[in-house]
């Protein structure tokens, strides 16, 4: 019986590996060979112990080669680079049936392991349904296709937006998703301010494409804000930051008939004070944003196969799959973008 490596969480801070069997791929099944795993919020979460779910096999960003193929497999085959989506929905409720599969009552992380709960990419191989599984371009790097989920994360909440030509857009963060929003947000032909307290960050934000930068640190942002639209706001803030005085900030600094998104989820979830006659008379929209849809994930993986967002300076450090507990303490540092896990 062939095996292979499973890296398993067995509580905080307590990684440990598994030995799973290697099977062949059922009829609409594809045996992924990973090559690349980034660590998320989630796994890091699950690894300090804020949530307390084991044993976990984590790791939900995913890129790989295709190794087999199920009989009735149509869009890959084996020696293609793919990226995995590990976001599963039920396909029934009424939010799937409505075009929202992004909003499913009962959506899940796939589980693709059979030695633990979880999405499993800590690990040499997974087997995945075919519909999941999305070609990339032959000349990729696989550490730059592992990223697919968190740009399709960013793609949804830049169409969330709605951004137009010409548009002023402020982005709230210039962590790795506030820095993904600032790329999407020019290739929408918008005018790009970053906000952020972080000077390195702000760099890395003129690098990327960023028009103007504030240092939030030393200048009142909403001020800023208003002061380079002649005093009407922007047209689109995405807060990519989870703090509650930031969404305040965001809201503030919206225009009339301007749109503030909320990206990211916050903890704690903190109330703001919020005018309702200044949202009725300006037209102001609020909205959220919450995981991606299967075309963002498409749109994603077009965008970086077609190289035409560079998320190469994003990723921090490549570290092998056996000094899993070392990547874990490494993305958990504040200054650190996107470790990535390698068999």
């Amino acid at each position: 019986m062939e095996t292979y490596k499973v890296a398993v969480l067995e509580d905080a801070k307590k990684v440990a590996f598994y030995e799973a069997e290697k099977k062949a791929p059922a009829s609409k099944q594809v045996l992924v060979k990973i090559d690349s795993c980034a660590i998320c919020t989630l796994e890091q979460r699950v690894y300090s112990g804020v949530m307390k779910k084991y044993p976990f096999a984590g790791g939900h960003e995913v890129a790989g080669i295709v190794e087999a193929i199920g009989e009735h497999v149509t869009g890959v085959e084996p020696g293609d680079k793919v990226a995995v989506r590990l976001l599963n929905s039920c396909g029934e409720c009424y939010y799937c049936r409505n075009g929202h599969e992004n909003l499913c009552v009962t959506s899940f992380i796939a589980e693709t392991q059979e030695c633990a709960m979880g999405p499993g990419g800590f690990s040499e191989y997974m087997m995945v349904n075919a519909a999941d599984v999305y070609k990339m371009a032959d000349d990729i790097d696989l550490s730059y296709a592992a990223l697919s989920e968190p740009v399709a994360c960013c793609v949804h909440s830049v169409r969330n937006g709605k951004i137009e030509l010409g548009d002023d857009v402020v982005v709230i963060g210039n962590g790795i998703m506030g820095a993904i929003h600032i790329q999407l947000a020019k290739l929408r032909g918008a005018r790009v301010i970053a906000c952020e307290l972080d000077e390195k960050r702000l760099e890395v934000a003129k690098k990327i494409g960023a028009d103007i930068v504030i240092n939030s640190g030393i200048t009142d942002p909403v001020d800023e804000v208003k002061k380079l639209t002649d005093g009407r706001g922007a047209d689109v803030v995405f807060c990519t930051v989870p703090a509650a005085a930031l969404a305040k900030q965001a809201v503030d600094m919206t225009g009339k008939v301007g749109r503030t998104v909320f990206y990211t989820s916050f903890h704690p979830d903190n109330p703001i004070e919020i005018s309702p006659n200044k949202i009725h008379s300006s037209e102001q929209i609020i909205t959220g944003t919450v995981n991606p849809q299967k075309k963002d994930f498409l749109i994603a993986t077009k965008l970086l196969s077609a190289r035409l967002i560079d998320v190469s300076g994003l990723i921090s450090e490549k570290i092998p799959l056996e000094a899993l507990d070392s990547a874990m303490e490494k993305a958990l540092l504040p200054d650190t973008y996107r470790i990535i896990v390698q068999p």
